[in-house]
Formats: C-alpha cells, structure tokens, sequence
C-alpha cells in the first residue's frame, strides 16, 4: 500500500494457515497484494508457492518484478501488474514509444504464461502528475493492442479522498475533473476503475462518529442513505457505493469497481490489533461476495497485503498490514471459504 492517507469470476480457494485447515469451496473473487518493501522477505518462487498452496488465486504486484513474474508463470494466479513509480508512469505518459518498449520488456515475454488482468497505471497518484495518468493509460492501452494483448486491462489504482461528499454514498461525486476523465476513458474500454480502500482509516481519524463495529463488518450499525433510499451496515458498503456514486455524476454508470487494496494492520496505531485486524479481513473475504447495497453482484477485492514488510515507511501500522511474517507463519488465523 502505498498507504491511504499518507501511506480479489469465482474461484475455488483451500486453504490451510498454520494449523487452521479449511476445505475447498467456491467463493468470490479474493485476492492479496504482494509488496517486497522488507529486508527479510521469502524469495519470489516461494512467495507464489505459498500462495498456491493457500488457494490464493490473485495477486497485485507494484511493479515489473522480473523474479516475480518468472515465478508466476503457469501457476494460474491472476494479476494485477503495476507499471512502477510515477516517474514510469510520466515516461509512458511522455510518448507512444516509451510504452510500446515497456510492454515489450514487461508484458510480451511473459503473458499468457502469466494471467496478467490488469495494468495499474500509477498508484494513488496526487498533485501535478495526474495531469500524466490518462496520458499514460492511452499510451500503454495502444501498446498492447499493436502487440495484440488488447485482453489486458488498464486502469489506475486511486485512493478514496478522489472522492468529494462521500457521506451519505448517494452525495459521492468525483473530487476533480481529471478523474472524470479518467472514468469516462475506462467506460469506452470496459476497463474498471481500482480503488484502495480502507474503512480503517475513516475509523482512525473519526472514532467519534464511527463505530468500530461498523468498520469492521460487525453487527450494531444501521445507516439510512436517504438520497438512494438504501440501508448500510458496514462502512466498507458505504465507502464503495460513494465511489459508484461518483461514476454515474461522471456518466460512467457501468464502470465496474476493483477493490486493489483493503485491509486492516494488526499492531502500530490506533485500534491496530490482531483481533480487529482478522475481524475485518475475515469480514471483508466473506462479505464481498455479496457485492454492495448499490451493486449486490460479487466484487473482486483484493487484501493489503501478504506480509508485514519491515522497510515501509510512514506510519508503524504501515509494517503491520500482513497477513503472514516474513517465515511464511500467519499473523492470525484466517479462511478464505
């Protein structure tokens, strides 16, 4: 994460975290983010062994990791593959060729070998490099059509605060104009909007007039949206639905949502607990199946992240957001059925 305010098609999953046995079965479209920003890492073949013996069938991945995409050749794990850093992304944005060379280095050598579903062109992105993402997504969109990859999708992986007056959902509208630009590029390609979101910082930063339980899937809160006469029970719903909101006052109605990251951190900060951690991301795994109050079809979402990553920066919560050590061990018990 490169974390929010400041800092997963059904699929069969059987997994078995430590000593927690679970048995195979069909659920919604559960993924995990893999970040390396850690000195004490498993190495990339074990990582997508580990996933695959998990039932982990999705992965994000923040830029072209050479190691990593060689492992994940055949494993038939989905991916979202991020272009890198902003710095990429303002040369894919600079000229044509600059993308059609990144999709021949990054892309050709290794698709369909590797199920890569999205290209995440930037993540979180602020300030005057915005101006460079649709610039950046054309170019890396024609790229891949000229080298007949056009299956690919291409996104932008954003924060929530794009959004403007996201309480109640109903008044979500797009914060500024790039973003409309944005989803209206994306319905012309079926492409969806990503969206990292994360109703614990919504709760950290207002424990006042959030509940801990409406935050964490818990029952006790109920939410009337007058504006579209539907009734919330957790936040995660609400944050969603503010963001489709915003795309039908763009004239995106059909853009579809991707959650590339969410997730709770279980030691650092406030409320930053093993406990409240497992509640929401087991809440999270058997919530989205259901989909929102305004889209009850099943949203493909995708954890932050598989480990607690030594070598993040910011916030401590940011180095507690893993579902496992870096010994493969889990933070706490967890099923993906």
């Amino acid at each position: 994460m490169a974390g929010q305010q400041g800092a997963a098609s059904m699929l069969t999953l059987a997994v078995i975290i430590g000593a927690f046995a679970f048995v195979p079965t069909t659920v919604q479209s559960i993924g995990v983010c893999y970040g390396v920003l850690g000195n004490d890492l498993p190495s990339r073949s074990e990582v997508v062994q580990l996933y695959r013996s998990k039932g982990i069938n999705l992965m994000r991945i923040y830029y072209p990791d050479k190691e990593a995409l060689a492992a994940l050749r055949n494993s038939g794990i989905g991916l979202i593959l991020d272009v890198g850093g902003v710095d990429v992304m303002t040369s894919l944005a600079a000229s044509p060729s600059n993308a059609a060379s990144w999709v021949r280095d990054n892309v050709r050598p290794y698709y369909p070998a590797v199920n890569i579903k999205y290209i995440a062109v930037g993540n979180e992105v602020q300030g005057g490099a915005t101006n460079s993402i649709l610039p950046a997504m054309r170019n890396v969109n024609s790229a891949l059509s000229a080298a007949g990859l056009g299956g690919i999708k291409v996104s932008t992986s954003v924060r929530f605060d794009v959004i403007a007056n996201s309480y109640p959902p109903s008044k979500g509208v797009f914060k500024d104009a790039y973003m409309t630009q944005i989803a209206r590029y994306l319905a012309s390609t079926g492409a969806p909007l990503l969206a990292n979101v994360y109703p614990y910082f919504a709760y950290r930063d207002n424990p006042r007039d959030i509940s801990l339980n409406y935050a964490t899937f818990q029952p006790g809160t109920t939410v009337r949206d007058d504006g579209n006469g539907l009734t919330y029970t957790n936040l995660f719903d609400a944050m969603v639905d503010a963001i489709y909101a915003a795309l039908e006052k763009a004239g995106t109605p059909n853009v579809r949502i991707v959650i590339s990251e969410s997730g709770w951190p279980s030691a650092g900060g406030f409320a930053a607990t093993i406990d409240n951690a497992r509640t929401y991301n087991q809440g999270l795994i058997d919530h989205v199946g259901r989909g929102t109050p305004k889209r009850p079809v099943a949203l493909e979402a995708y954890i932050f992240a598989m480990f607690n990553e030594n070598q993040k920066t910011g916030d401590a919560t940011e180095r507690h957001f893993g579902l496992f050590y870096p010994n493969k061990s889990p933070v706490y018990p967890i099923r993906f059925s």
